[in-house]
């Protein structure tokens, strides 16, 4: 039976076993990792935690509606048991039935039926490590192996236990200024999101610093049992002219190379970020955006024109 779980009523041990335990196990979906990003989330969960499935809620205009929470990319359903389509398809009936408004994206071991349920592709990119270094290196594009050559000239070194402060006031100094997508409270959730999950043994920090000693680049990667997901970088104008970046990613694939585990690169539908990490011989991987819309016809309106012009 599949039960509809307020957080305070939720067995977090019974929950972070189901996660651990399944197949398609996410970063995103442990409870201390929910517990930041989304503090009062609620669940589906089938019987005694054989499957799990997070909901993130709000209120607007008086309807509560779902949706996906800053810094997961990937959630849905999570299980050891045989994830089909069979076993998804009710979660996603009882989410609609309860819920006039849903935004939310899935996982890609999350199979579901355009024909029954309204999807969208969304395009990640991932490359399998358990190769060595040199036969990962040999699926680089020209293009990029001539950046890196051109980084390695330029003196610069990588320091891996940065502090995740200086990454993100890295990114607020640069990109930050030029688009809006994260505010002062995100900020503050990532910050403390990476501090517990580097007291987790669950996350690091990488910078790149120039031949002066500047802070020019970063990434913070995030760790599982299956996965490193580059889940937050910064760069400055120095940066791309160094090739600091490409640097970065490169160093780190050489250092987890020959293991079972996967890079995660955390998208992108953006096209030229999608050829950009494609350039390291990723795979592109897709995941499903569910989404559904019962709202009265006046809220429907609304909600469309705010989408339209925010």
């Amino acid at each position: 039976m599949i039960r509809y779980i307020e957080n305070e009523h939720i067995n977090k041990l019974k929950w972070d076993r189901c996660i651990g335990h399944s197949v398609n196990s996410r970063i995103y979906a442990y409870s201390w990792y929910l517990d930041i990003v989304a503090p009062e989330w609620s669940a589906y969960v089938l019987d005694d935690y054989h499957a799990v499935f997070p909901i993130f809620t709000q209120k607007k205009w008086g309807v509560s509606y779902c949706f996906q929470p800053v810094f997961t990319q990937q959630l849905g359903l999570f299980t050891p048991l045989l994830l089909t389509s069979k076993l998804l398809e009710p979660f996603l009936k009882k989410i609609q039935q309860q819920f006039p408004l849903v935004q939310i994206n899935l996982n890609s071991h999350n199979k579901i039926s355009a024909s029954v349920f309204r999807v969208e592709k969304r395009v990640n990119h991932e490359l399998d490590l358990i190769s060595p270094y040199e036969e990962l290196k040999k699926a680089y594009s020209k293009n990029l192996k001539r950046n890196i050559k051109k980084a390695q000239k330029e003196n610069l070194t990588i320091f891996k236990n940065l502090k995740p402060d200086a990454i993100i006031q890295l990114f607020k100094n640069n990109k930050g200024k030029e688009i809006k997508a994260y505010s002062e409270e995100d900020y503050q959730k990532l910050l403390r999101l990476i501090y517990k999950a580097i007291g987790l043994s669950k996350a690091s920090v990488w910078g790149v610093f120039t031949a002066e000693n500047n802070l020019c680049a970063g990434a913070i990667f995030m760790k599982d049992q299956h996965k490193h997901t580059f889940l937050f970088s910064a760069t400055n104008a120095e940066a791309k002219k160094l090739s600091a970046m490409p640097f970065l990613i490169d160093h780190f694939i050489d250092s987890h190379s020959q293991t079972k585990n996967i890079l995660d690169f955390e998208g992108s539908n953006d096209p030229n970020l999608a050829r950009f990490y494609k350039s390291f011989g990723a795979s592109k991987i897709h995941y499903p955006h569910f989404f559904c819309n019962h709202l009265p016809w006046y809220l429907s309106v609304a909600w469309k024109l705010k989408r339209k012009f925010s």
